[in-house]
């Protein structure tokens, strides 16, 4: 996937899994900060360098290259 928050490995940069983990959090809560990074992407703290570049500095190549990844997956 490319995107910021998002490791090469598929591993995803999020607090409540990392620095904030408690065994109090429910599958919903995770599922909705999971949700939530996906969609308000934080590329000031980037988990990919390249992704938050191409966010940040041209917007339009980063979608072309999400489009790109989603259409992937659709193949694979």
């Amino acid at each position: 996937m490319f995107h910021p928050n998002v490791y090469a490995d598929g591993g995803i940069c999020l607090d409540i899994l990392q620095n904030r983990w408690s065994p109090t959090y429910d599958v919903s809560a995770i599922l909705t900060s999971i949700q939530s990074l996906l969609s308000d992407l934080n590329p000031n703290s980037p988990a990919n360098s390249m992704a938050a570049q191409l966010y940040k500095e041209n917007r339009r190549e980063y979608e072309k290259r999400v489009k790109a990844c989603v259409e992937q997956s659709f193949i694979d």
